[in-house]
């Protein structure tokens, strides 16, 4: 596999855990999309329509701030990005992160956790935040898979 980086955003852990044991089974860098203003339980109440993660995904612009950048994205050829699924899409602080770097021919791999949806339009999208870049249909990683499941699923998604 050619020079690899997992990027995540996680907002409980649960893709946190998953994003390190991926990076740690295809031997891949590994970076948090940390918000610059960290979400609150309040904030991630779904069923409040002013809660801050409602709010942001009712706004096709909403960029919130990330904390800390890649040092070299130049260096990675793949870059694997995790996310929850927030309203069947990424959530809006990938699209920050996607915006704010060069992808172009990079492959983007997303993968992401869900309590009870798949990817939904989350590819298509942000095929469009990168151009000149390749972004693969990637999948859902629940469940916490054992290492060797998750280098197989990398090299897979790759293949496709």
């Amino acid at each position: 596999m050619s020079k690899a980086l997992v990027a995540y955003f996680s907002a409980s852990g649960t893709t946190a855990k998953v994003a390190k044991d991926l990076a740690a089974a295809i031997e891949a860098d590994l970076f948090e999309i940390a918000p610059a203003q960290p979400y609150t339980r309040a904030d991630l109440n779904w069923n409040d329509s002013s809660s801050r993660s409602s709010v942001e995904m009712n706004d096709e612009a909403c960029r919130p701030a990330i904390e800390g950048e890649v040092a070299n994205m130049a260096a990675y050829d793949t870059v694997f990005v995790g996310y929850p699924v927030w309203w069947y899409v990424e959530p809006r602080i990938i699209d920050t992160f996607l915006e704010a770097y060069d992808f172009a021919g990079k492959t983007v791999v997303p993968f992401a956790t869900s309590g009870g949806s798949g990817l939904g339009r989350a590819p298509q999208r942000m095929q469009a935040l990168v151009p000149g870049a390749k972004v693969l249909a990637g999948g859902l990683l629940n469940g916490r898979p054992a290492k060797a499941e998750l280098a197989d699923w990398a090299e897979k998604s790759l293949e496709a």
